[in-house]
């Protein structure tokens, strides 16, 4: 069954302005919260929902993929189309940060437990090496786990201690009218768990700011805004929280001679006037580093194409290649000698006919009926 369209859940339009997403989350969440329906299973599923939908569009970054391809846009792992984001949210926490003060207090981080955040790494690319496909390094700042402490936080061989406040359970209750609010310990910030001696590395946090060197795999035929996704990859959580991922983004440099359209590769050729006019072959590059041979037929007109079956981009994760597509551009010759001079006055003095000539004598026969039409 198809997922229903997110502006719908939230009943706003595709145009809706930050505020009125907020507004309209409110309004649905606390009519569809699972503790003012209690036991009712369509309204714990229509809360569900309605913070999903919320959680990806109150993101820019996250809607702007949304919009562009739709819940395709969050599948996880491996190469993606352009903007394909998958970043995590959690519902309660949403729903924390939108009532946290009417619930009392505001919205507490949960540093001793949350993952670690995502990275993004922005690597530009050449069109034979999307081609390809390339193996290749990258460096990366990035929070790692401390190697003094190996990421428990504590000094010298000492343990973190259950959270007195919250009992080791990194969460407490609070009761607010009908609303029961579970929100993160404030004392141990989530972590259930209290360092009594950090470590003086990292201060206690667990992690510490290094370059890594990374390898990565560019499949072959990734397109321009391909993003790939390095699970784990990305900044370490704090004393010992799972770490984020590393999103890399693929940026196509320009190509001198190529212009790509998805698997298809285009390529305008110059033709000298008289391979055009008496017909001939040209010789011409192709992606691969390769050349082709392309037979020019007489009366070859400027705009024309040839299509180069599979000669064209590597099509992502398949055997197959798209095609190239030639346009020809007839050259008029400059810089003529006198003997080339005298050789085309000859050539129009013989005379013009209608099938030598089809596009111009065609065009001047509609300007004369057209010039007719207004003295009429």
């Amino acid at each position: 069954m198809a997922k229903q369209d997110f502006y719908e859940i939230l009943g706003v339009s595709k145009s809706a302005s930050a505020d009125e997403l907020k507004t309209a989350y409110r309004k649905l969440a606390m009519k569809h919260h699972p503790d003012r329906n209690p036991g009712d299973k369509s309204a714990e599923q229509k809360f569900k929902e309605i913070n999903e939908a919320y959680d990806v569009l109150r993101d820019d970054q996250k809607r702007a993929a949304y919009d562009r391809f739709g819940h395709a846009a969050f599948d996880q792992g491996g190469a993606r189309g352009p903007g394909d984001f998958g970043f995590s949210g959690g519902f309660a926490d949403i729903f924390d940060e939108m009532f946290g003060e009417f619930m009392g207090g505001g919205r507490r981080g949960q540093a001793g437990s949350s993952r670690g955040s995502d990275l993004r790494y922005n690597l530009e690319i050449s069109l034979e090496e999307s081609f390809r496909g390339k193996q290749t390094t990258i460096r990366v700042q990035t929070l790692a786990i401390c190697d003094q402490c190996k990421g428990s936080g504590a000094e010298g061989g000492s343990r973190p201690i259950a959270c007195p406040t919250c009992h080791g359970r990194g969460r407490i209750r609070a009761q607010q009218g009908f609303f029961t609010i579970e929100r993160p310990c404030a004392t141990c910030q989530g972590a259930g768990r209290v360092i009594e001696n950090p470590c003086r590395s990292c201060g206690g946090q667990g992690r510490t700011r290094r370059e890594k060197t990374l390898s990565v795999n560019i499949p072959a035929g990734v397109e321009d805004g391909t993003r790939i996704r390095l699970a784990g990859e990305g900044e370490a959580g704090i004393r010992g929280a799972p770490a984020g991922d590393l999103y890399i983004f693929i940026t196509i440099a320009p190509h001198r001679i190529f212009q790509r359209d998805g698997a298809n590769i285009f390529c305008r050729v110059p033709i000298p006037i008289t391979t055009a006019a008496l017909g001939g072959t040209i010789e011409v590059p192709t992606v691969d580093g390769s050349r082709a041979r392309v037979t020019v037929p007489p009366g070859t007109q400027s705009g024309h194409q040839f299509r180069l079956r599979g000669k064209g981009m590597t099509v992502l994760r398949s055997p197959a290649r798209g095609d190239m597509f030639i346009e020809a551009v007839v050259e008029t010759p400059r810089n003529l000698t006198k003997r080339q001079q005298e050789l085309l006055r000859e050539f129009e003095n013989a005379g013009e006919s209608a099938a030598t000539h089809p596009e111009s004598e065609g065009f001047f026969a509609r300007v004369k009926e057209f010039f007719e039409d207004l003295r009429e």
